[in-house]
């Protein structure tokens, strides 16, 4: 059985058993807020419970490295909807120490790309239209200065309401403890 049959098989059970109902809730978050959060496997149940956020409380927003790397890309946009049609009255932004963005070597991931079967004339072609794929896929250097950058991109954007605080904040990806890096509301 491959991992989509087994996934089907699990979902068919879940619903025939009901077993969504402790879930139901609104598309509107209890709590108020949007977090923007790495997609490092080890944050899906850690950091909501680090942050005492349960099912219906938060929209969560994942980009790797939690970062937005692009201030008209589809995660400003999805922080944008958040605060105007979904009620987010607050934007945390929380990066993780020991983060796979922070070792990402772009030539290394290109050379990757090309063994696993993309042309490398599909490549000239992307660069050639005015994409720096080097910058594109570009990591960074410390956690710290990246969440920084991102919450400053946030609060700095110029559809963003200048009364939603944008919080920054780091968790340690194998305790949970959260760093406090930037108060958006002392901004």
């Amino acid at each position: 059985m491959t991992m989509l049959q087994d996934i089907l098989k699990f979902n068919e059970d879940f619903v025939q058993e009901k077993k969504y109902e402790p879930f139901i809730t609104t598309k509107y978050p209890d709590k108020r807020i949007v977090v923007l959060s790495c997609m490092d496997t080890r944050l899906v149940e850690l950091l909501p419970k680090a942050m005492n956020l349960r099912n219906g409380d938060v929209k969560i927003i994942k980009s790797a490295g939690a970062l937005v790397s692009h201030p008209f890309g589809a995660i400003m946009r999805s922080l944008l909807v958040a605060v105007y049609e979904l009620q987010a009255d607050e934007v945390y932004v929380v990066g993780h120490y020991d983060c796979g963005m922070s070792a990402v070597d772009p030539e290394a991931m290109l050379n990757k790309m090309v063994a696993r079967g993309i042309n490398p004339e599909t490549i000239k072609t992307v660069e050639n239209s005015g994409l720096d794929l080097k910058k594109f896929l570009r990591g960074f250097g410390d956690v710290k200065t990246s969440v920084k950058k991102s919450v400053d991109t946030i609060r700095n954007h110029p559809l963003m309401v200048k009364d939603v605080p944008v919080h920054g904040l780091v968790v340690d990806p194998n305790t949970g403890r959260l760093d406090l890096i930037i108060d958006g509301s002392k901004q």
